[in-house]
Order: structure tokens, then sequence, then C-alpha cells
């Protein structure tokens, strides 16, 4: 292994600015996910190194906050988990060549500018541990420069030439603005359905999840059924992710990620863990998810509450079985591709998926 892959730290430079984007790829994984990430990101390391240079050219701009704050969001983004997606598809359905790369940087700047949008609505401080764009630059910049990455990723879609491609990553940007206006709607609402619920994960989450999937088919030319198959993995997988994303956040686990316990709560977000605590609790059960969540009058003595309110009526051990069941239904989408590398790395972030929440 080279030395610079040794290294859990990546220095990228942007170009004649000199911005160093720091990007710590330890922080956070715990055994199982790393391994099985690295194998992903090992399969796919050229057409990754393509994607980083993409990102890098492309968030350039002559106004100097946009590549500062793009940057800095780009940087606290994490594991790079839908561009390879998308680079691990198209090379299992044989995509060899470089639009897989453009496709895969496309899926990350329309994830990234989501993100800056979700921390300017929910007003969150901190993004996996470090200050949110909006805390450093304030709202307007963030909303501005999420709106400059998506005109980014636009661009790239319309590079790539394909009418399809174009018909997918775009209609799943407007599902993932659908998805985040259904949870402004479900917000502080304690009567939000489990349907309700899943509708807001499949817009927010699982509708990118998807198309980063379903394009590497389409780059490959591979027939519909390929393109739906990959479409149903990756929409399956985003939900599962989703689900242990919100049980997560009432765990001790969240800690040991190097994220905070119970942002979902103190916003007042209603979750599946919450939802099913709440048709499972008493009257007086309820009458504390209202107050806390519905009125969002808390106090510092809530947080446990909520929690032991969730391990009595074992809903986040639910939440997670939910998963595994959407999980299933991910790992078999991909039964009718042939084995081979790529397949087999895709199942194991399955499974990396689910296990963060045990």
């Amino acid at each position: 292994m080279l030395a610079e892959e040794r290294n859990p730290l990546k220095v990228l430079s942007l170009g004649s600015r000199n911005v160093a984007v720091i990007v710590n790829l330890e922080t956070g994984r715990d055994k199982g996910s790393e391994d099985a990430l690295d194998r992903l990101t090992h399969l796919v390391s050229g057409d990754l190194a393509q994607v980083n240079q993409l990102i890098l050219q492309h968030m350039q701009s002559d106004v100097q906050l946009i590549p500062q704050l793009a940057g800095h969001i780009i940087a606290a983004g994490g594991k790079r988990l839908r561009p390879l997606l998308t680079l691990a598809s198209a090379r299992m359905c044989g995509y060899h060549g470089p639009r897989a790369a453009g496709l895969a940087a496309c899926v990350e700047f329309i994830h990234t500018a989501t993100l800056l949008h979700d921390d300017v609505v929910d007003e969150s401080a901190l993004r996996r541990g470090e200050a949110s764009a909006n805390v450093l630059w304030g709202n307007k910049a963030s909303v501005l420069v999420g709106d400059f990455l998506f005109s980014r990723a636009f661009q790239l879609m319309v590079q790539d030439g394909s009418l399809r491609v174009l018909e997918i990553l775009s209609g799943a940007s407007a599902v993932i603005a659908e998805g985040e206006v259904l949870q402004l709607m479900t917000s502080n609402d304690t009567t939000t359905t489990e349907q309700a619920y899943l509708e807001v994960i499949k817009g927010k989450t699982a509708a990118l999840f998807a198309a980063a999937c379903e394009v590497g088919a389409v780059v490959a030319d591979r027939p519909k059924v390929e393109q739906q198959a990959l479409d149903t993995f990756g929409l399956n997988l985003g939900i599962a992710f989703q689900l242990i994303d919100d049980a997560l956040d009432y765990s001790a686990r969240q800690e040991a990620l190097g994220k905070t316990v119970g942002d979902d709560f103190r916003e007042g977000k209603i979750t599946l863990p919450v939802i099913l605590a709440y048709l499972r609790g008493d009257a007086e059960e309820r009458g504390f998810w209202q107050r806390t969540l519905e009125k969002v009058e808390q106090d510092e003595a809530d947080l446990r509450h909520a929690i032991q309110l969730m391990e009595r009526h074992g809903t986040l051990k639910d939440t997670v079985n939910r998963a595994a069941h959407y999980g299933a239904i991910a790992r078999d989408a991909l039964g009718i591709f042939p084995d081979n590398a790529e397949k087999r790395a895709l199942i194991d972030v399955v499974d990396f998926c689910i296990q963060r929440g045990f």
C-alpha cells in the first residue's frame, strides 16, 4: 500500500487559491465499515481520483467565498458513498470509460448542495463534529453556494449528453426537494404515520441513492431490467441507510461516530423511533412527546427520558430491524447481475449500512 493510501488525511489543493481541503477518512468508522468501504474504494480508486479532480475543478469560481465554503462542506461530507455507488454500479455493468466519473461528481454536488440547505433549514451548528458552513459564513452564503453547486451538477449532466441521465438526476433533484418540504410539514407533528415518514426518507435520502446507482447501468447501455434493478437496489439501500441514521441519533454509538446524540430530538424531528414510541406509549408518555417535540419545551433530562421510552418499547431495535428488511430487498435486487468484485462490494456496503446500528 502506498504511503498516501495509508495516510488518513487527504489534502486536496484548490488550484491557484491554495485553499486546502482536508478530509479525515478514518473518523467515525468501526473495523467492519472500514473494511467494506475500503474494498469498494480500492476497486474504483482510479475513477475516484478522477471524481475528486472534477469536484475540485468545478467548485472553482472567481468569487473567492464559493470555493472556500464549498471546500468546507465537501471536506465534511464523509464517505463519498453516493459517488462510490455510481462508480461501482457502472463497473459492475461492464463500463470502464470516463462518463462514470463525471456523473459521480454530479451526484456528489447534488448531495453537497442538499447538505448546505439542510443545515440552514435545521439551524444546525455542527456537521460531522465541525462547525457547519451556515455558522461560519451565515445562512445566505450557505444557501447561495448550495445553489451554485446544484448549477454545477446540472452543467455536468449536460456535458454527459444523455437525455436519460439528465432525466434521472434532474428527477432525483426534484424529489429530494419535495422530501425536504414534506419533512418540514411533518416536523413537530407526533401524529405522523410510518408511511408518511417513509415518504420523507424516500425523497430526501433514498432518491439520490437510487439515481446514483441507476445511471451506472445507463452509461453501460445495459437493458431496462438492469437499470430498474439498480434503481431498486439504491432506493432500498437509501431507506435502510436513513433508518439506521435515525436510530443512531438516539444511540450511544453516535458519540463514537463523532456526532452529537439527540440532534433530531432537539429539532423536533419526527423519525421512526419516535413514531413507534408514540404509538406504543400510554397517555402520559404521549403527553411527553407532545410537549418535547410539538411544543419543543425541553429540559436537560428529557433526552435521557426519551431514550428510556424508546428502549422500553423496543423502538430503536425495531427501526434497525426494518432497515435490515430494506437491506435484504437491496441485496436481492442485485441477483440478476453476474458475480464479480463490484457486485460483492456493493452487497458488503449494504451490510455496512445495517451494521452501523448494532
